[in-house]
């Protein structure tokens, strides 16, 4: 049985999402995921030039992102969306908790499972590390509100401020 071309392009939509950790190795496929986010939609804020590359090579061999974890999601071997969370544990009553600093998927690739799928698998990560709580600050825009107002087992509490340290 002969496949049409509009089938064939349907399977290669349809391939399947799979997650992995984000190393030093990826950032090659992590900056082209960026410049596709960028080609899709123009409101990125940084720049990704080299002083921007050299920061994140060092990242990964400073002590001070040792509670960092970064996660990707592929398609078709490319990188169509990441999550960044960050531990934090507190003297204040013994625990570890994440903040959720990032997730974000090409447009062209959204509503179709790759978030879902980066969210619980960093769920599952944050899990085997002794964490019981995730906390994010929501996007503004529409499509985020939806997004997080969707996930499963959570509550939309408090309002969230951001100080700049000068």
């Amino acid at each position: 049985m002969e496949i049409s071309k509009s089938e064939q392009q349907t399977e290669i939509k349809q391939e399947e999402i799979t997650v992995t950790r984000y190393t030093e190795r990826e950032i090659p496929a992590v900056l082209d995921f960026e410049r596709r986010l960028r080609a899709e939609e123009d409101v990125w804020g940084w720049e990704i030039d080299e002083a921007y590359v050299r920061s994140v090579t060092a990242s990964f061999h400073d002590g001070r992102f040792e509670n960092a974890l970064s996660l990707l999601a592929w398609q078709n071997g490319r990188v169509i969306g990441r999550i960044d969370a960050v531990l934090l544990p507190s003297h204040f009553d013994g625990s570890v908790k994440a903040y959720l600093d990032w997730i974000c998927v090409l447009k062209s690739r959204r509503h179709q499972g790759a978030a879902q799928r980066l969210l619980a698998a960093l769920r599952g990560e944050l899990k085997t590390r002794g964490v019981d709580t995730l906390i994010a600050l929501t996007a503004s825009n529409d499509e985020a509100q939806r997004f997080y107002r969707a996930v499963p087992d959570s509550v939309m509490r408090d309002t969230g401020i951001w100080i700049d340290v000068k």
